[in-house]
């Protein structure tokens, strides 16, 4: 199977308010529509997730942010210019999600994406998409496809085939509070 029958595969489960298993630029995700808060609760569901642990929403472009965070503070556009590693930032004011993706607190994480599948698969589907660890919650997150749960597998609508064979190993992205001071808190370096 080619990249592109991976993406119409994709596309066509996260349409219909499926979940998927895909890989992203840190490590493999769950994923779904981020706007569809029955595809969310399928992946709380599946994960055995805890419904107050967030899960992280990837964007295509930064443009993008401004139809998801409501008072976005444009300084951080400065500052994603100066990291190198995928970072997620927390930002307050979260708007045009699901809501059991976002925060008790009204926050929500984003990632700008920069891997070339998943930036495609988002503008295609345009809409941000969830992801999350492709683990069964409170186990360690899989390097590598291989490590994956079968259950989380078989309990997704579609597995991407794209990069199920590559070795490289993957950490998951860093995480940072966005502050309203401009600074940033570091969650997960």
């Amino acid at each position: 199977m080619n990249v592109e029958q991976d993406i119409q595969e994709s596309l066509r489960v996260l349409k219909s308010g499926g979940i998927i298993l895909y890989p992203t630029d840190t490590i493999w995700g769950i994923g779904c529509d981020a706007t569809n808060e029955k595809a969310v609760e399928k992946i709380y569901s599946l994960k055995q997730r805890p419904e107050e642990k967030a899960m992280i929403v990837l964007l295509a472009a930064e443009r993008d942010l401004i139809s998801y965070v409501s008072a976005l503070d444009i300084e951080v556009f400065n500052y994603l210019e100066t990291i190198q590693k995928p970072t997620t930032i927390i930002y307050e004011g979260a708007i045009g999600l699901a809501p059991n993706l976002i925060n008790k607190d009204g926050s929500v994480a984003i990632r700008i994406i920069k891997e070339e599948f998943c930036k495609h698969l988002i503008k295609r589907l345009g809409k941000p998409l969830v992801s999350t660890s492709a683990n069964l919650s409170g186990k360690p997150s899989p390097v590598f496809f291989k490590d994956i749960d079968p259950l989380l597998i078989k309990g997704v609508g579609y597995c991407v085939n794209y990069r199920q064979n590559e070795l490289t190993q993957s950490q998951p992205s860093s995480i940072v509070k966005w502050n309203k001071d401009r600074t940033v808190t570091v969650i997960r370096p």
